[in-house]
């Protein structure tokens, strides 16, 4: 029985809900090398404390650590630089408008591989939490788990 790997990689990022609020969602190409898809494929990533900024008219995500692939070469890649994200213009035109207002930010929050075996990311407009919303959250949990 041969277990398609495509289908295990579903990488969450569990604190950018409990640590900001989501306003908007969105589901973005990446632009990645030979190694890094390998690794992803065998799940050596971290996306704690990923987020996304602006440079010129593009998109890119940094902070996203993506381990080094074992087997791989003296053409292994960098395991935390910004990767370029893929999004129509019009997409990118409408969250730059939005991340001018005060304190939003872009957020990854899922990092996985879809049907056609391409790496996606699902990026979030969002807004930090202040002290008092993440007790509402943690409140809110408890209640679900004694349910």
């Amino acid at each position: 029985m041969k277990i398609d790997l495509n289908k295990l990689v579903d990488i969450r990022n569990k604190s950018a809900t409990f640590e900001f609020e989501i306003l908007d969602k969105l589901t973005a190409g990446i632009v990645l090398t030979g190694t890094e898809i390998k690794s992803i494929r065998n799940q050596k990533v971290n996306v704690q404390d990923s987020f996304c900024q602006f440079k010129g008219s593009e998109l890119y995500l940094v902070n996203l650590h993506i381990g080094i692939y074992k087997e791989g070469t003296y053409n292994n890649h960098i395991p935390k630089r910004e990767r370029k994200l893929l999004l129509k213009k019009s997409e990118i035109k409408k969250w730059k408008g939005k991340m001018e207002e005060k304190g939003l930010t872009i957020v990854l929050t899922r990092l996985f591989i879809n049907e056609s075996g391409r790496c996606k990311v699902e990026i979030a407009l969002s807004r930090g939490k202040k002290l008092h919303d993440k007790r509402a959250s943690i409140k809110e949990r408890d209640l679900d788990r004694e349910m």
